[in-house]
């Protein structure tokens, strides 16, 4: 007489209509009353209690109301919608545009959870998709894609979708060089200004160029926040200075707390700013009612918010005036050539992160690492000019 199984060992059965043996385990009933169960099949009766035994510890694991052929699209698709909260638009957008144009059309048909193990998801298959990526991207994408793919396995995991996450387990590789960031020199700064002047974007160009600020940064600044008189009799006496305390990233917020600075404007700059206003205020009596007085300093011809493609545009512009190639040059390399100018004449690293608003020398030396000059030849330059009586006596 066949031994009856014990209650909660599930069951081990022969099917006929797939001519296999099948295993499976009752994990528990719906509100409704309806049994939830799990199964796994085998060609033999070893196979399907090996099966059994995996449901059983995804069961003990917490795992029981995780779908079996959960996949890579579920799981992306609902990082997509849920995941980032409080995130900007454009963050959402661009996440979302590497999900959907890499992620979910090379991985989203692999299973997470698959009983058979034959399309799951493994860490190999994560290390082979990276490298072909590397092939053609550059690495700062491919680490992009590499984190969208681990946050949105992190979640499911979280929800007990899946057991492990895969990705994390994988490293980067290197991808392509992508565009190098580089600065102008001083003729080029120059000839670029020289350009500029009486085009809408002059000012801009200018303060870019004279305080460093970011161009999200300018194209929130507001003329509340502008000082073009600064207070001379203080003491010590106050410059004319710009806030740079908005920018037009989600909430206004800078990028980070230390981005939030007073900046001195030099003589150029107030002359800039002082120019700039008044044609303004000729836009503003031009405009008439479609006027919207937003109080930006950087706005458009009826007072509206200028985006970062028209910024573009205009700055294409002028670099082509100034006998540039239009192509080579944005808007953000300004605040580079900036960096580049104060380090060739002699200003200190500390002294460039501040103006900056970085919180420490540390991400100023790795992003504008091609625009400070070393230290090393400053030490030497130093010494030259310390000892510079020395060395005529020494020649005599």
């Amino acid at each position: 007489m066949t031994k009856r199984r014990s209650k909660g060992d599930g069951a081990l059965y022969w099917s006929e209509k797939r001519q296999r043996w099948i295993a499976e385990v009752t994990i528990g009933y719906t509100p409704a009353g309806k049994r939830i169960y799990r199964s796994g099949s085998g060609k033999t009766k070893t196979e399907a209690r090996a099966k059994l035994k995996e449901v059983m510890r995804d069961h003990e694991d917490g795992l029981t109301i995780a779908p079996q052929h959960y996949t890579v699209a579920d799981a992306v698709n609902d990082w997509l919608t849920y995941g980032l909260p409080g995130r900007s638009t454009s963050t959402i957008a661009k996440y979302g545009y590497l999900c959907r144009g890499h992620i979910i059309p090379d991985l989203g048909a692999r299973k997470l959870r698959d009983p058979n193990k034959r399309h799951e998801l493994s860490a190999e298959d994560v290390d082979k998709w990276l490298a072909v990526k590397a092939k053609t991207l550059s690495t700062s994408t491919v680490q992009r894609l590499h984190e969208c793919l681990s946050r949105a396995l992190d979640r499911a995991m979280a929800r007990d979708k899946v057991k492990r996450n895969v990705a994390a387990l994988c490293g980067v590789p290197k991808g392509q060089a992508g565009r190098p960031s580089k600065s102008l020199t001083f003729d080029q700064a120059r000839a670029l200004l020289n350009a500029a002047e009486g085009t809408p974007l002059y000012a801009y160009i200018v303060i870019s160029l004279v305080v460093g600020a970011r161009t999200e940064e300018l194209r929130a600044l507001t003329w509340d926040h502008v000082d073009l008189d600064g207070r001379p009799g203080d003491d010590p006496p106050v410059p004319p200075s710009i806030e740079v305390w908005r920018s037009v990233r989600e909430h206004g917020d800078t990028k980070t707390k230390k981005s939030r600075r007073t900046l001195a404007l030099p003589l150029r700059g107030v002359a800039a700013l002082r120019e700039h206003r008044k044609a303004q205020e000729a836009e503003r009596d031009r405009a008439g009612k479609a006027w919207r007085d937003t109080g930006l300093v950087f706005a458009s011809r009826v007072g509206t918010e200028l985006d970062a493609a028209n910024v573009r545009r205009g700055f294409r512009r002028v670099v082509k005036a100034a006998g540039l190639d239009p192509k080579a040059w944005t808007p953000r390399e300004l605040r580079h050539s900036f960096v580049s100018l104060l380090s060739d004449n002699g200003v200190s690293l500390e002294e460039i992160a501040e103006l900056c608003g970085h919180a420490g020398t540390r991400v100023t030396e790795a992003v504008y690492r091609h625009q400070l000059r070393p230290v090393l030849l400053n030490g030497a330059v130093a010494m030259d000019r310390i000892f510079a009586g020395d060395a005529a006596v020494s020649d005599a």
